[in-house]
């Protein structure tokens, strides 16, 4: 071998290594940080948590602005190993670190959860408070966790011998197997909700035969993912709400929602199931609810013979639902004073017929949560099934001095199947329904000029609704509904949904505007 070639290859080699010990030497040569860390936040706020439910992963990211390597001669939480909270530090788990190393000019990531027993404390609602200490002595740094921890009631479906959990039937699909959902019934001593707790609640809570489930005014409860309630036929459900003196905290409003608690999650769709009111469910009456946030609000299956309403709803807000805020199937139905907001399907969809009376409502579908595949409100008679076509009466759908309006050009659906009655009618209400090209200019369902049909219609004038992106649809001095709703009907509805007085000029839909007042 050329000796050159050896020669070069061993001063090359020489280089390499000592350059090689020199910057692992560098590497290494850390100082204690002298308490000069920066972190993205002074105050983690790791929102609200339910007691012994764990919170989600929040992150604090800890920053070395200066030009040395360093190590943090500890990381941990103020309490140690006893603490509730739980640390990630750079991948590694656990509550107590040492020696942390953190390079100049870089920075590491701290990711915080807790799970917290309320039942430590005497209070059903607790603010759990501690440190993140970084640093020893003098040179100690902390970044505060803060957390409010709430006691509540939970329900759920038992666990098996077979380590399955407890389920409902359903009845049979097509196929003749049964259907079955994962839930449980309620014990007689658990029918009544009230406002000292709120309830969290996993799978379906079902009320039997013969009972009724009544909720007390200012309740809150919390359904887990495919979470609900279930009425079955022969038994009913009263929500209680009443009038609340401040709009943004309905103290006195029931709420229904998901079970994150966490502001990411405020405006999720889909967190959870569905209010479902089974075929033969009577005496069913809502008042004062918020629902949000479901995959159907609000499922109400009739029993076809229309005799009496399935339900009442009165005063009452459903909105940002995956599918369909109210869903009914030949129900009857009576609402008041009640505002459908943004779905990704219908806001409303009468199916297969029934019995609809809703009077001073507010139907809105602006949905911005994807792709809307219907319009604010839907009609049918009828059911298309893989081996048939159902049909029954819509005996009745009267609309009197309500909005139906939304995002897009269209928000009226009918569809009818002649071999069944479809009667319906809108009365002084605001309506839209913009056709340029004509697609329904022969259509009879939708002849605007049909008295019979449409008294008083206000076609396509904007409403003027506060904030449409957030589910406020009060109006405001510019909207079209304002002073143009029927006051003769019986029974007459003198206030709004908000308490607002609305027995001189009433404005169409459900909010009065309370400046023209």
């Amino acid at each position: 071998m050329n000796r050159w070639y050896i020669k070069f290859s061993v001063i090359f080699l020489g280089l390499a290594l000592a350059i090689f010990l020199g910057s692992c030497r560098s590497d290494f040569e850390y100082t204690p940080s002298s308490g000069n860390l920066q972190f993205s936040k002074d105050t983690v706020f790791l929102d609200t948590v339910f007691t012994n439910i764990g919170s989600s992963t929040y992150t604090l990211k800890v920053y070395n602005r200066g030009n040395d390597d360093i190590f943090i001669p500890f990381v941990g939480l103020e309490n140690g190993q006893s603490s509730s909270y739980r640390l990630n530090v750079d991948g590694a788990a656990g509550k107590e670190f040492s020696n942390v190393p953190l390079l100049a000019k870089d920075s590491l990531f701290v990711f915080i959860e807790t799970t917290f027993d309320v039942s430590q404390t005497s209070e059903n609602e607790f603010l759990y408070t501690e440190a993140l200490v970084f640093g020893n002595g003098a040179n100690a740094q902390e970044v505060q966790l803060v957390t409010l921890v709430k006691d509540a009631v939970f329900l759920y479906p038992s666990e098996l011998s077979n380590g399955s959990k407890e389920t409902l039937s359903l009845g049979l699909d097509e196929d003749g197997n049964e259907i079955q959902i994962e839930g449980f019934f309620l014990e007689e001593n658990e029918l009544q909700f009230t406002n000292e707790k709120p309830y969290v609640i996993y799978g379906y809570a079902a009320v039997p035969e013969d009972a009724t489930l009544t909720i007390q005014a200012g309740t809150r409860v919390h359904f887990h993912q495919n979470s609900g309630i279930l009425v079955s036929s022969g038994a009913s459900i009263q929500v209680n709400g009443l009038l609340s003196e401040d709009p943004d905290l309905l103290e006195n409003e029931v709420i229904f929602e998901g079970d994150r608690l966490e502001p990411t999650y405020a405006d999720e769709p889909g967190q959870w199931g569905t209010i479902w009111l089974r075929s033969g469910s009577i005496n069913n009456y809502i008042e004062y609810l918020t629902i949000k946030n479901a995959t159907i609000g609000l499922r109400i299956d009739g029993d076809g013979i229309l005799d009496d309403p399935t339900v009442t709803i009165k005063n009452t807000q459903v909105y940002n639902s995956l599918n369909y805020n109210l869903w009914a199937t030949t129900a009857n139905i009576i609402a008041e004073n009640t505002v459908l907001g943004s779905a990704g399907f219908n806001s409303f969809y009468g199916n297969l017929g029934g019995k609809y009376s809703f009077t001073h409502c507010t139907f809105a579908n602006y949905w911005n949560n994807g792709f809307r595949q219907g319009t604010t409100l839907a009609l049918d008679n009828f059911l298309q099934t893989p081996t048939d076509i159902v049909t029954e009466n819509l005996e009745n759908a009267n609309f009197t001095n309500c909005i139906i309006y939304g995002s897009q050009s269209l928000e009226l659906t009918l569809r009818l199947d002649t071999s069944k009655t479809f009667n319906f009618a809108f009365t002084n209400c605001l309506l839209k329904f913009n056709d340029p090209n004509g697609q329904f200019a022969n259509d009879p369902l939708y002849d605007f000029d049909n008295s019979t049909l449409y008294q008083n219609t206000i076609l396509n004038q904007d409403p003027d609704f506060i904030q449409v992106l957030d589910n406020q649809f009060s109006i405001g001095p510019e909207s079209a509904a304002l002073d143009s709703a029927e006051s003769n009907i019986f029974p007459t509805i003198p206030t709004d949904i908000l308490g607002i007085d609305r027995t001189q000029d009433p404005d169409v839909g459900a909010y009065e505007n309370e400046i023209m007042n």
